[in-house]
This record gives structure tokens, C-alpha cells and sequence, in this order.
């Protein structure tokens, strides 16, 4: 598959077999993260892989928009460090984030992300949870594994999306 069919036929995916995802899998993607742009190479990104039911179930608890990951046999948490880059770290980790994503379709599996990072309560409890370092912002929390489902989707127009030139 090319890249941009790849990337067409991404989707979000909230319904999970229970097949375990390989680890070689999981250590694609996190490659896949490590190696996205970033800002003046900053690089402010930890990341995190939890696959313990317990915790996935409490996940799904505190997250009113991410039931599914209770059922994904793993999260991947991208954690952003605002020491490392004030500007641009949030966006650096949403990249690196992305690159994780569209490896994992690549390679068979299905994601779908959950944002925290603008939700304070959530966030807080998340670290808690998992002895996140105070200084670490929680980015997203995503659902990986084995799809149980296939979604279609579409796009708006792209003639009424770019502008050459001037607006």
C-alpha cells in the first residue's frame, strides 16, 4: 500500500478483539514515534505503554470519551514535557502521536486517541494512577490493537480547503 492510500484508510477504531498485540509491533510504533519532526529537535516527548486490564478498565472509568480502551488490549500515553520546549511541545507529541498511529495501521492495528491534555481533572488522575512525574503533561491517552470493526469516512472537499497565493 502507498502512503497516501495508507493514510486515507486510517481510521479510528473503538471496538478491539482481545488478540494481544506483539511487541515487535508495539516497538515499530514506538520507533515510529521517536522519529517525528520536532521543533529545533527537541524532542519533548515520553511515552508510555500500559497493557494491564486493571488499569485499562480504570482508564475507561475516568475518561468520559474513551470507554473503548478498557477493551484494547493496549494504551499507548504520549506524555509532553513543557521544559523541554514551552512553544511547541504539545504539538512536537501530538506529531510523534500521529507517527505511532499510522504505523500501527500500517502494521494491522487499529488506534484511537482520547484527549487530556486540556482536561485538568482527568489528567490529574491519570498521573496519579500511574506515577506520572509532576512536570510531565499527559497528551492523549490511545486505544491500540486488533480491530473488531471497519469505519468509512469522508472528507470536505479539497477545492474548498486550499487557497494558493492569497485567501
Amino acid at each position: 500500500m502507498d502512503v497516501l492510500e495508507l493514510l486515507k484508510t486510517r481510521r479510528s477504531i473503538r471496538k478491539y478483539k482481545s488478540t494481544p498485540v506483539e511487541e515487535e509491533k508495539i516497538q515499530k510504533c514506538l520507533e515510529a514515534a521517536q522519529w517525528a519532526p520536532s521543533a529545533s529537535n527537541k524532542q519533548p516527548w515520553e511515552f508510555m505503554i500500559v497493557t494491564d486490564s486493571e488499569i485499562r478498565n480504570k482508564m475507561a472509568a475516568i475518561h468520559p470519551y474513551a470507554k473503548f480502551v478498557a477493551e484494547s488490549p493496549v494504551i499507548f500515553i504520549p506524555l509532553t514535557d513543557p521544559t523541554i520546549h514551552q512553544d511547541y511541545h504539545q504539538s512536537d507529541t501530538a506529531l510523534a502521536t500521529m507517527q505511532f498511529m499510522i504505523m500501527a495501521h500500517a502494521l494491522g492495528l487499529g488506534t484511537c486517541w482520547a484527549g487530556v491534555i486540556n482536561k485538568p481533572q482527568i489528567e490529574k488522575e491519570i498521573k496519579s494512577m500511574l506515577n506520572i512525574p509532576e512536570k510531565l503533561r499527559v497528551l492523549a491517552i490511545v486505544a491500540v490493537g486488533y480491530p473488531d470493526h471497519t469505519r468509512e469516512s469522508n472528507r470536505k472537499n479539497l477545492e474548498k480547503l486550499v487557497h494558493r497565493e492569497t485567501y
